[in-house]
């Protein structure tokens, strides 16, 4: 029952969008038995919304002048498939991704402790190619967990902190703490090295103590040294300093030396200590540390002569109580900026560590400040940051990635590359660091340059640079060569679809489609095949099937460029609206995007295509989207959300809502920009801490997000701050008494304020729990409810119920419903195969798997109905058929228990660790590894 509830209430985060907003206050009466409607009122407003929406259609459908339309719309004609090329992706590529994975597991879990951070943040560069960003932010957490001291303490912490991008918060400080170690600044400056501790409230969280006022104490100790106390003196120009020779003595080996040596000053009551660059009060100053080890009362100025003396004289213990001192005064750029280059000169290392920890937590806007870049850009400036210990690989790394998101052309993005290759040392980072400069001097158009990085970095084992290698020879004009390249790799190795892509662009005719075929079979995710395919068959004056093959993949992996060639394609055939809505839809990705292979920008074409579309107000825009909410469409959803946002752009609920949809077309980025822009157009408290809470939870800080919950319940009790905390606690394991409780969450969820969207989702939500606590009639009454106000996706829940109760044939009734009225219904194929026989649950999961290839649980069925029939190598073929192109933990660990089965246990080794690499914790992948393994060690014997 557990397990259910988690993976249900999971699996609606991306695709039945479990947020939302509140529209129209309609307070219902009994929450669960009426769905939250509104009863007759809500009823009576939308049909006067559907009525109006209505009108406006006819009227617009009256006033089309086709010809001049086009004419207008298409300046730039048709697309061409000469400007298409597929990215060379920037990532570390494996041709044999699995045994990568098993292998960077094995080196994490055999190295030492103080190796275990690098080992994790390799794994960050092998999952920053990979489309979930979760797998990439665990990975880069472990590698803060693990880090040993302040420089990589420093450097994780500013990186996960940017992975939130809370820059983009108004009212945020970059030295703000999010209240646990594992971010906040003071914490990545302590040294030390405590795991365990990394999730703990941090010192900032805690109530303040009251300082014990010792400053009279100190002002009387530096008082009491005076003429007659003091037996010697340091002059410096026309001062006297007195000093006690043994405390001064004291300090440092060589004052030591000096002052009770073989040396004249021995010897001398008064020493001349005009030429030693410290002043009168910096000497002074030196001398009350030298009795109160203190030096708290000093201005900044007198501080740093201090730490300049200690370097000059060795004195450790007065230089590490400057650093620390000098480190708490670094809050800001300027303040950062300043003492970088004190730090630097006198090679002070937490001092230093303050100041890059400023530059880092301001990114990305730092990097385009030249007071802060050139600390880091040059060889001399790596050398000087080298010095003191704050130049390193993780360091390089993280501010090149930034770099090349800011300007992956600029001259900054290419000597930061430049630093992190002098960084570099182990074979992964070499092959990484060359990768990446070979993509960034293709993108400059400097190919002799980016092929000689591209065969460094094939040198160095990166097998996935040889593409860019063929790239770079094509862009050279050797084209031949460039095709001898990649008929070589895919007879070398075991072929995947990229690297027929590769090939196709260097072929012709048939050729070229036979293997842009071959890759579309071997990856479906792989956009260039259908982008190729379309843009030809436009060429030919077949616009529907240009439109018809675009369709396969926005189906499952919808991309700003996919929609824009749509968009294009729809011009041409006329369709304004189709193209008005995928304009807007592609808008929400990508604010900037320019139309027209970069002629024309988006948000230009949006003005042009709009007069020729339906005129609706925001009352009719509410009633679009509920339609296409509830029909499962969320391309059209975005796009009503988007010309709701241009006529109302402060309104943060729908804000909210484009990121909700945006997230169950698992586009993470601008759903996390969306949610910014939610919270930064709060009108309250209540709801600015629930849109921080949603932050929070997406970026995988559970805690924290639960926390914001209760503190918006506190404030104002409201739907979504009800939901959040629901919703968090449900992602885990819940016992009977936590089910009851969310529950309780729920239904306090439906007695708020909100529109039939969400109270929609909260009753299906409410269902799936019900059902995991075997509640069936009352899950039953929660979906029907949700039905009632349109929430399409209850059918599924509705399904589980009558399957339940041993009603196959309503269940197998309910998706069917499902499945004619939901735009993108592969799931709904996927689920209803379970409530029918073995041949028509073919047809179904053969269906699922042609709308969305991405889907894992149609080759699973059909890899354990190989078994069955005892057709093992077949079912070992289905499942590394899909492991290809998505190696997922379900799918990995079944081919291990397929593997263990017919004693291969070498193979079932390697898929659990590759499985293990992606959820270390996943109990039953971790039994069956540790069998295998004791398995080949008997072997071995």
């Amino acid at each position: 029952m557990q397990h259910n509830i988690f993976t249900t209430m999971r699996s609606l985060k991306l695709i039945d969008g479990c947020k939302g907003a509140q529209i129209y206050a309609l307070n219902p009466s009994n929450p669960t038995i009426n769905g939250g409607g509104g009863g007759v009122a809500g009823e009576k407003l939308l049909h006067h919304l559907h009525d109006h929406a209505g009108v406006n259609a006819n009227r617009y459908k009256s006033n089309q002048n086709c010809h001049t339309v086009v004419e207008t719309l298409l300046p730039h004609g048709l697309p061409k498939v000469d400007l298409l090329d597929p990215q060379i992706e920037p990532y570390l590529k494996s041709v044999n991704f699995v045994e990568t994975l098993a292998d960077v597991y094995r080196r994490t879990e055999n190295c030492h402790q103080s190796e275990k951070s690098e080992a994790y943040l390799e794994q960050c560069a092998i999952f920053r190619g990979l489309p979930d960003p979760k797998l990439f932010r665990r990975s880069l957490r472990s590698a803060r967990k693990h880090a040993v001291d302040a420089h990589s303490k420093v450097v994780i912490s500013a990186w996960l902190k940017y992975e939130r991008r809370e820059d983009e918060l108004i009212g945020t400080s970059a030295m703000d703490c999010c209240g646990w170690n594992i971010e906040c600044p003071k914490a990545a400056l302590a040294s030390g090295y405590n795991p365990e501790s990394l999730f703990d409230p941090c010192v900032c969280s805690r109530p303040p103590q009251e300082d014990v006022d010792d400053e009279g104490s100190v002002e009387d100790e530096e008082c009491s040294t005076s003429v007659e106390d003091g037996d010697m003196s340091f002059c410096i120009g026309d001062k006297e300093v007195r000093c006690f020779r043994y405390n001064i003595a004291g300090l440092s080996r060589p004052f030591n030396t000096m002052l009770y040596g073989s040396f004249v000053e021995s010897r001398r009551e008064r020493i001349n200590f005009s030429q030693n660059g410290i002043s009168a009060d910096g000497m002074r100053a030196a001398e009350i540390f030298s009795r109160t080890k203190k030096i708290d009362s000093f201005d900044p100025p007198i501080v740093l002569e201090l730490l300049s003396l200690a370097n000059k004289f060795c004195c450790d213990e007065m230089k590490s109580v400057c650093d620390v001192y000098l480190a708490s005064l670094v809050s800001d750029i300027d303040s950062a900026v300043l003492f970088m280059e004190y730090g630097l000169e006198e090679t002070a290392y937490l001092l230093v560590a303050a100041c890059l920890q400023v530059f880092l937590r301001e990114l990305p806007n730092s990097i385009n400040n030249p007071n802060v870049v050139r600390f880091f850009c040059s060889s001399e400036a790596r050398e000087r940051l080298a010095m003191v210990g704050h130049a390193s690989f993780v360091l390089y790394y993280f501010l090149s990635l930034i770099a090349m998101e800011d300007d992956m052309k600029s001259n900054t993005t290419v000597m930061l590359l430049e630093r992190l290759g002098e960084c570099g040392s182990s074979s992964w980072q070499k092959q990484l660091v060359n990768h990446l400069l070979g993509c960034v001097m293709l993108e400059r158009n400097e190919y002799k340059d980016a092929q000689h990085w591209f065969q460094a970095s094939v040198e160095a084992g990166h097998t996935y640079s040889l593409v860019g290698l063929a790239r770079a020879k094509y862009r050279r004009g050797h084209k031949f060569s460039a095709y001898k390249q990649m008929n070589s790799l895919i007879s070398e190795y075991t072929p995947v679809g990229w690297m027929y892509q590769e090939r196709s662009l260097y072929c012709l005719g048939k050729e070229k489609m036979m293997d842009l075929n071959t890759a579309t079979e071997l990856d479906p995710t792989l956009s260039f095949p259908y982008m190729y395919r379309a843009v030809l068959m436009a060429e030919d004056n077949k616009i529907g099937a240009a439109i018809s093959e675009i369709n396969k993949i926005v189906g499952f992996k919808v991309s700003a460029e996919c929609l824009a060639l749509r968009a294009w394609f729809s011009i041409a055939m006329e369709d304004y609206d189709g193209a008005l809505r995928d304009v807007r839809a592609l808008l929400t990705f990508e604010p900037n995007y320019m139309m027209f292979n970069g002629k024309m920008h988006a948000e230009q074409l949006v003005e042009l295509l709009r007069h020729h579309g339906p005129q609706w107000n925001q009352a009719d825009c509410w009633m679009q989207l509920y339609d296409r909410w509830s029909s499962v469409d969320d391309i059209g959803s975005l796009a009503v959300v988007h010309q709701m946002l241009a006529n109302d752009p402060g309104r943060s609920l729908l804000w909210f809502r484009q990121s909700l949809l945006l997230l169950r077309l698992n586009s993470q980025k601008a759903a996390m920009r969306s949610l910014r822009l939610a919270r930064n157009y709060s009108s309250s408290e209540y709801e600015r801490l629930v849109y921080e809470g949603w932050i929070l939870y997406d970026t995988g800080h559970r805690e924290e997000a639960l926390a914001k919950a209760e503190k918006s319940i506190s404030i104002q009790r409201s739907f979504e701050a009800f939901f959040l905390k629901a919703y968090a606690l449900a992602d885990s394991s819940l016992d009977s008494e936590s089910s009851q409780y969310v529950i309780g969450l729920l239904e306090e969820a439906l007695k708020c304020p909100s529109d039939g969207l969400r109270k929609g989702q909260a009753l299906n939500n409410l269902g799936s729990v019900y059902v995991d606590c075997e509640n069936l009639d009352r899950a039953r009454v929660c979906y029907i409810n949700a039905l009632t106000i349109k929430h399409t996706r209850a059918h599924q829940g509705l399904a589980r119920v009558y399957h339940l109760k041993n009603q196959r044939k309503h269940a197998y009734d309910e998706m069917t419903r499902l499945i004619e009225k939901a735009r993108n219904n592969a799931s709904a194929y996927e689920k209803r195969s379970e409530y029918c026989d073995r041949d028509m649950a073919k047809n179904d999961l053969s269906m699922a798997t042609q709308l969305d290839p991405l889907r894992t649980y149609p080759y699973r069925y059909r890899a354990a109905v190989l078994m069955d029939d005892h057709k093992e190598a077949e079912a070992i073929a289905e499942l590394t058929k899909a492991i290809a192109f998505k190696p997922d933990l379900q799918l990995l660990h079944l081919r291990a228990a397929f593997q263990e089965s017919m004693g291969d246990f070498v193979a079932t080794l390697r898929d659990c660790e590759a499985a293990l690499c992606l959820d270390p914790s996943h109990g039953d992948t971790l039994e069956l590894c540790n069998r295998a393994r004791e398995q080949c060690n008997e072997q071995q014997k």
